[in-house]
């Protein structure tokens, strides 16, 4: 038997990821389409995601979210899982909202090979997740009457980490926007989101108190709110049919679920944890109301017609993250020393 070297170990702090995803959105948007590509055609395997929940605070929870993607071209692939905690009240604290490591494992030995921080990466999937969406539903739908003729207006409900991550990667949607509307809850957060995309973006902003307006007036709706229930339960906000990117999953009411084209990343996996699409399908007794998924229609399928709003619900894979935590290692890997002895007593017998 051939002796393999022996196993090393590197940690990769945020800072190396956040300077690794922003100099290269484009190729973390390319990641994750091939990652949902591979999805579609069985080269994956993704277990339901696992919540750890606290019975003395029910707003917390930690997720463990455990993948493995097999290459198409005969390379063994990448194993690992994310673990990313949800702690709202930190919001409060002044502090992000989610933490989150992700470790990659050799998928000869299965040994871990790396530790990185890891909400910056399911912040750029996410928002990757988004822009993809976007370009396959959008296309040449038209813009609402409030729009400059042929400019989208693109409205942001939560205006957090993940609001920002999807703003920042507006331009790789290749699309005319005319403006973009910021709401939250919290108006100063809403501000600072609006000045962010101005000054880095150049598009022109501006906030709105109200949510019915945001919605009504906007032809691209981007949900990155905590909720952990719905309260949107008017269809007849939704009457303009626009899209409507719902990555917080639990804010629309099973009302307007059903007025709606949906579109999921994986329907087994968004269909459960009381998202809107699972409240759904209590409701309902069933799930005909999910019209494609993401993945199929990156590999050729036909979009949603437009007599309809389009909800994109993703749940969020655990193959995305460890596909751009691949992608990261890949190109830090070399400048980054492993951790002396982390591995010890390697002896067999």
């Amino acid at each position: 038997m051939n002796a393999l070297p022996l196993p090393q170990f590197r940690v990769f702090t945020g800072e190396q990821i956040d300077a690794a995803i922003c100099e290269g959105k484009s190729a973390v948007l390319d990641t994750v389409e091939a990652a949902y590509r591979a999805h579609n055609a069985g080269r994956t395997v993704n277990p339901e995601s696992q919540f750890l929940r606290f019975p003395d605070a029910q707003r917390n929870r930690i997720i463990a979210l455990p993948a493995h993607i097999r290459d198409g071209d005969g390379d063994d692939g990448v194993t690992g899982i994310k673990w990313i905690s949800s702690f709202p009240e930190n919001i409060e604290r002044g502090m992000p909202r989610a933490s989150a490591v992700l470790i990659l494992n050799d998928v000869t030995t299965g040994y871990p090979m790396a530790c990185m921080e890891a909400s910056i990466i399911s912040a750029a999937r996410t928002a990757a997740s988004a822009i993809s969406a976007l370009r396959c539903l959008a296309g040449n739908r038209p813009a609402t009457q409030a729009a400059p003729p042929g400019r989208l207006r693109v409205a942001f409900v939560g205006a957090g980490v993940i609001a920002r991550h999807v703003a920042e990667c507006l331009p790789l949607a290749a699309l005319p926007i005319g403006e973009v509307t910021t709401h939250d809850l919290q108006n100063d957060y809403a501000e600072s989101l609006a000045t962010r995309i101005g000054k880095h973006l150049g598009y022109e902003t501006r906030t709105d108190a109200s949510l019915e307006r945001t919605i009504r007036e906007s032809d691209v709706i981007v949900f990155t709110t905590t909720a952990s229930s719905p309260y949107l339960d008017n269809p007849d906000w939704f009457s303009h049919c626009p899209i409507v990117l719902h990555l917080s999953l639990r804010d629309l009411a099973p009302a307007i679920v059903l007025e709606s084209y949906n579109v999921v990343d994986d329907i087994d996996h968004c269909l459960r944890a009381m998202t809107s699409l699972h409240l759904t399908e209590v409701e309902t007794g069933h799930r005909r109301f999910v019209t494609t998924s993401l993945p199929h229609l990156l590999c050729g399928g036909e979009p949603p017609a437009r007599d309809r709003p389009i909800v994109f619900s993703p749940f969020g894979l655990g193959i995305l993250d460890i596909a751009v935590g691949r992608w990261v290692y890949e190109r830090l890997a070399a400048q980054q020393a492993p951790v002396p002895r982390f591995f010890y007593d390697m002896q067999r017998a």
